[in-house]
């Protein structure tokens, strides 16, 4: 179903690889070009966002879009370009998102800011301004990341929050020493007009305090202790100016009071009636409302007179009454009402004033002005510290109130109500008891706020005991499993069970805690009954690994059989596992020693095989190094030094070969394959110099057996009376002629300097021989051309038959070695004979065959 693919690739097969290296070329310079404009226009953006966009979408190249996208900033772009390269382009769309995240988050800071700007609005338009709310404003403000121009707002705003509550603090010290001041008044009446003087300006300043801007955030009971330290101060200054003229008039008539009394002595009478008298004058004067100041002074006076009477006869002896001293724990309880005050501890301060009021006592005028001046105080500050008590109380209630939209933790939210009821009876105590309908208030808030964390509270002491009585019925089962592993049961199944037992157990949930403890310790009794065979089991196969690990731990990794011996181990390991395993713990630490063992053995046959790794590329180095020196091997010389050089060169090549070692598997074929084919080019060289060798000392040989045979032709009568050469000539001829190597030269020297010692002699003898060879020489050259498989001709067909019958017969006979070519053709050229044309062409051709070449 493919072939259309192999058909294509067929039809491809034929495009010109040039074509195709020229159309890349082509597309790559094309895209070099397009990156290049590209990257030009991204440079010259200069802020459009509108081209920035366009090259973005519209380009292939990955650093051209990042370079755009840098001059993308407004919101709308940025979605744009995020939702083009979502999927593209990530570098691009991951600083687009960065962006927009970081303009959203601005935003969403300049609206926290706005709100905190309208909170601050609001509280300067409110009539009560409060210093918690400008904290919450300051905590909200600065947890807000805003920008300039909302920061000198806020700060405006902030200054003018701060002149408000200035203010407040400033009406509030002015009005509480004004009130201080008021009420000492009233003790220094030396001067009257003073006194009435500093009255007025005190109830003018009271006037001013109550139409200031701020007056709405004065406490209300100091407005009402100013007012009523205002009476109180009118009427002390009235009854001091009556007391005043009460006594002007008693140091009048007291001249007067004395005569009469001296008179009513001498008469006889008693001062009942004249005190009786008085009484009735002063009486009669007060019901008829005299005004005037005479009647005044004397109805002072006879009150006067008559107290002094009184005074006077309830005294024994005429001698005035004195006060009793007080008592000196009363004293001391009185200083340490002085010191509480001063130090701010009302309660304290209550606890004494108690104490005083329960221990009456009369005491001097001076104490008892001392009491009513630190009752006094006790009062204002308790008020202040009620009317500060129960603004907390409002903030309390409101915290509370909100409690429940806060979505709060249960455990926090417990711990929330409870810090609120704390707060309460802290302000119980330093403030005194809040008024009943706040309490209510704030009691129905905490239960309101606390109904979620009783019911989720509830909830988990319902499953405490629900899991209190899984547990037992878990102990149970331990106990009944513990029984029956002591009958005697799979071990393997009892450690499962344990391993069960222990994850059910701690899955089990919370419990309350002194039945935990007790539940735990039954649960602990009841499995290490269980697993006591278990554990005595597991001691001994403890012993087990430890021994397979001293047998790992004892390999010896250079070994042969190293690896399988450590595969053995690891199999036993494997089946004492699954035949019991041991507690995780042990498991673990155990298997992690045997871990570390094998690991030790295949980390040190890894470095073996690492180092052996190295030393077999040091030896196909080396071996690399022996094919380049016979690949770029050059010889000078003759051709026999060449051919020295050339035998050595092989053979100080093959014994380094030899001595080299093995090499990377990888490259073994192809290194030797490199090595025969550089060895074979060296060799080719040599068989070359051989060969160009071979034909010189074949052309010397064909002549020189020539000129042996002319010469022995030039001995008949014939050719001598034909104008025969010289010996000189044949001399110079034979010298002419390159020297041969080997047998060949002494051969055919021998033939030569026969044959030239009787030219010009009688020669008979020598000729007869010549003839006589003839026959011999046919029979040779038969013989060789049979050896060497050289075709005879028709005409010697039936002789080179019998000759082969004979040379097998011979050999067979004989059971000698037949002689080689080279011997067999060398004692033909020693042989002396006459020999026709015919057999001229038919020793040429043997000699081609053979060559020459083994000699």
């Amino acid at each position: 179903m493919f072939e259309f693919i192999f058909k294509r690739n067929g039809e491809n097969t034929g495009v010109a690889p040039a074509a195709t290296e020229t159309a890349s070329s082509a597309a790559a310079a094309a895209s070099a070009e397009r990156r290049e404009q590209q990257t030009q226009q991204a440079a010259a953006l200069n802020g459009d966002e509108a081209a920035a966009v366009a090259l973005i979408l519209q380009s292939e190249f990955a650093g051209v879009r990042l370079q755009a996208a840098e001059h993308v900033r407004s919101l709308p772009r940025l979605e744009q370009v995020l939702q083009a390269m979502r999927n593209t382009d990530r570098r691009v769309a991951k600083l687009m998102q960065s962006r927009l995240d970081a303009i959203r988050y601005h935003e969403a800071e300049q609206r926290k800011a706005a709100a905190c700007l309208e909170l601050a609005a609001r509280m300067l338009a409110d009539e009560k301004l409060t210093p918690n709310q400008v904290a919450e404003l300051d905590r909200q403000w600065s947890i807000t990341t805003a920008d300039a121009a909302q920061a000198i707002s806020f700060a405006s705003q902030r200054m003018a929050l701060d002149a408000r509550l200035q203010a407040q603090v400033q009406l509030q010290r002015q009005m509480i020493d004004a009130l201080a001041a008021l009420r000492q008044l009233p003790a220094s009446m030396e001067d009257k007009a003073a006194a009435q003087a500093a009255l007025d300006q005190y109830a003018a300043q009271f006037e001013r305090c109550q139409q200031d801007a701020e007056q709405a955030t004065l406490p209300k009971h100091l407005l009402t202790d100013f007012a009523a330290a205002l009476n109180q101060t009118r009427a002390a200054l009235a009854a001091g100016q009556a007391k005043v003229a009460a006594s002007a008039a008693a140091a009048a008539a007291q001249p007067a009071a004395a005569a009469a009394a001296t008179e009513s002595a001498a008469a006889g009478g008693t001062a009942g009636p004249g005190a009786a008298g008085v009484a009735g004058v002063a009486g009669v004067a007060y019901a008829t409302g005299a005004s005037d100041a005479a009647t005044t002074a004397a109805a002072a006076t006879a009150a006067a007179v008559s107290v002094s009477a009184a005074v006077a006869s309830a005294s024994p002896a005429g001698r005035p009454a004195k006060a009793a001293a007080p008592d000196p724990q009363f004293l001391s309880t009185l200083d340490a009402l002085e010191q509480a005050l001063e130090q701010g501890l009302l309660h304290a301060a209550a606890e004494h004033d108690k104490w005083l009021k329960e221990h009456k006592a009369k005491l001097a005028p001076a104490v008892t002005e001392r009491l009513n001046h630190l009752r006094a105080e006790l009062k204002r500050l308790s008020d202040w510290a009620r009317w500060s008590g129960n603004v907390s109380r409002e903030e309390l209630v409101k915290v509370v109130e909100e409690l429940p939209a806060l979505g709060l933790a249960m455990s926090e939210l417990a711990k929330k109500v409870g810090s609120m009821r704390e707060r309460w009876k802290a302000l119980d105590a330093v403030s005194g008891h809040a008024p009943r309908s706040l309490w209510e208030r704030f009691d129905r808030a905490c239960t309101t706020a606390y109904a979620p964390a009783a019911a989720h509270f509830k909830q988990l002491a319902d499953e405490r005991h629900a899991n209190a009585a899984k547990a037992q019925a878990l102990i149970e089962e331990t106990r009944a499993m513990a029984q029956a592993a002591a009958e005697g049961v799979d071990l393997k199944n009892v450690a499962a069970a344990g391993q069960r037992l222990r994850q059910m157990w701690s899955r089990l949930g919370a419990m309350e805690r002194k039945e935990k403890r007790k539940l735990e310790q039954a649960f602990d009794k009841a499995l290490g009954q269980m697993l006591a065979p278990l554990t005595q089991q597991r001691k001994i196969e403890v012993t087990r690994r430890e021994q397979l690990i001293q047998e790992a731990e004892q390999l010896q990794p250079t070994e042969r059989h190293a690896l399988d011996l450590l595969k053995r181990l690891q199999e036993r390991w494997q089946e004492q596992a699954k035949a019991l395993p041991l507690e995780r713990k042990a498991e673990q630490a155990l298997w992690q020693r045997f871990r570390a063992a094998c690991d030790a053995v295949y980390t040190k046959r890894k470095e073996v095989a690492h180092a052996a790794d190295h030393e077999r590329k040091a030896h196909l180095h080396a071996r690399e190094a022996l094919c380049a020196q016979l690949e770029t091997a050059t010889f000078s010389g003759d051709d026999k030094a060449q051919l020295a050089a050339i035998a050595a060169l092989l053979r100080e090549t093959a014994s380094a070969w030899q001595h080299a070692g093995t090499v990377p598997r990888a490259a073994e074929a192809r290194i030797s394959q490199r090595y025969q084919a550089a060895q074979a080019q060296v060799q080719a060289q040599a068989d070359a110099i051989r060969r160009r060798s071979g034909a010189a000392q074949a052309h010397a040989l064909r002549d020189k057996l020539r000129l042996c045979q002319a010469l022995e032709g030039q001995l008949a009568p014939a050719s001598a009376a034909n104008g025969a050469a010289t010996a000189e000539e044949w001399q110079a001829r034979w010298v002419a002629i390159p020297k041969l190597g080997g047998e060949y030269e002494k051969a055919l020297s021998g033939r030569y300097n026969a044959a030239l010692a009787l030219l010009g002699s009688d020669a008979a003898s020598y000729l007869a021989q010549l003839e006589a060879n003839r026959q011999r020489l046919l029979d040779e050259v038969l013989r060789l051309e049979i050896v060497a498989g050289v075709d005879s001709g028709a005409e010697f067909a039936r002789e080179r038959l019998k000759m082969q019958v004979e040379v097998l017969q011979s050999s067979l006979k004989s059971g000698q070695k037949p002689q080689s070519a080279t011997a067999a053709y060398l004692q033909l050229c020693a042989m002396p004979a006459l020999a026709d044309d015919r057999t001229v062409s038919r020793i040429e051709a043997l000699f081609r065959r053979i060559g020459g070449g083994e000699r």
